[in-house]
């Protein structure tokens, strides 16, 4: 069974949140409304979060990483999305996608070759979406011609998080587009590899700071020794990995809803209204009572899918809910602020409208909120 009990937060894992949120407002929250402005992560803060050991949270020790837990993990991007969802899905892409991909299916030549590079600096992208390939994610087009030694990859990508500032990129394409999904295979590809090109950055409705790309490959070469995982399997590569990257989305709209949680208690204890705070209000009251409620259950579902995740249990069912509920938490609560904050919501000189944009898509990227239903409903009725 894979209905356990909540394990608490530890004093360590207590601190560890602790420290990067601090972090987060002093080095971040300066930095946020431009970011969203201009489009555009500072490049400082990313050279940050490697030299905090933030985008090597699970990579062993003996590559440079922390060595820690999928937990933690999740706790440093809530951490980060409290105050800049950027830069939380950042870490997040980074970390539960490449990083976990890396681990999972990397041979020990992969790892050995693009560990340390993960843990000390070199930005790691995933690359699955295509413009004809969403949801249907094996309906991919992007080919692989073997050539003996080396693969050569034709096609193209959309959405790709990272995009711009990455380094490195797990690419699915298709060997055989007549085998179907049994076609798909993984590869590491390296930003300068012959054929390469990134494209198009996309004009974003929120988190803006975060870099989506389009990528194209033109007889791109790619070394047969930078095949993650078998050739053929790469739809179980994706499927697993997707998995894990579901809760660290979850933990992202959690962090989300904080933060907008925090930013409207504090405006309704400022705002006066007939001669007294609004807070004291008992509507006001109560749409804050009900918001803390939201938050507080869809915190807890995706620390339980990540301690699952982490004790060996199933925990399909439980990611796909803690995604869905937390992203359906953080649209519900970063309106309501909105609304709480009046008129002023609705203007950028407050945080609750970047809150609220960068909430919406959450419902969306890693699996929209059908498909989650979709996999919730499979494992439930079979």
């Amino acid at each position: 069974m894979s209905h356990l009990p909540l394990t608490l937060i530890s004093d360590d894992e207590q601190m560890l949140y602790d420290t990067v949120y601090e972090y987060a407002k002093k080095a971040i929250q300066p930095l946020s409304h431009q970011m969203d402005e201009n489009q555009k992560m500072e490049p400082s803060l990313i050279k940050d979060f490697f030299e905090n050991g933030y985008m090597g949270i699970e990579i062993p020790e003996e590559f440079g990483g922390l060595g820690g837990s999928f937990f933690s993990a999740i706790l440093v991007i809530e951490a980060l999305s409290r105050v800049d969802a950027s830069c939380g899905v950042l870490v997040d892409v980074h970390n539960t996608l490449v990083n976990n991909a890396m681990k999972n299916w990397g041979s020990p030549e992969l790892q050995e070759k693009y560990f340390p590079q993960l843990a000390e600096g070199k930005l790691g992208a995933y690359c699955l979406s295509e413009p004809a390939s969403g949801s249907d994610a094996f309906a991919l087009r992007t080919t692989a011609k073997d050539m003996g030694d080396h693969f050569l990859l034709n096609g193209s990508k959309l959405w790709i998080t990272n995009g711009l500032e990455a380094e490195l990129f797990i690419v699915f394409a298709n060997i055989d587009p007549s085998m179907g999904y049994k076609g798909i295979t993984a590869f590491v590809v390296e930003n300068g590899f012959e054929g390469f090109r990134k494209g198009k950055k996309e004009d974003k409705l929120g988190i803006r700071a975060s870099s989506t790309l389009e990528l194209s490959f033109e007889d791109c070469k790619v070394p047969r020794a930078n095949v993650l995982g078998e050739v053929g399997k790469g739809y179980k590569v994706a499927i697993e990995t997707l998995n894990e990257g579901r809760i660290g989305i979850g933990s992202q709209m959690v962090g989300i809803g904080r933060g907008a949680l925090d930013a409207c208690i504090a405006y309704t204890k400022e705002r006066v209204q007939f001669g007294k705070p609004i807070s004291t209000f008992q509507a006001v009251q109560h749409e804050i009572a009900h918001m803390e409620a939201e938050w507080e259950a869809a915190r807890l579902l995706v620390y339980n899918a990540a301690r699952l995740k982490d004790m060996g249990k199933p925990f399909v069912k439980e990611a796909a809910i803690a995604k869905l509920k937390a992203s359906m938490m953080a649209e519900r609560v970063t309106s309501g602020a909105l609304e709480l904050f009046g008129g002023y919501g609705y203007s950028k000189e407050y945080p609750v409208e970047k809150f609220y944009r960068d909430a919406k898509i959450g419902k969306i990227y890693e699996g929209t909120s059908f498909m989650q239903l979709n996999t919730i409903a499979k494992i439930v009725i079979g």
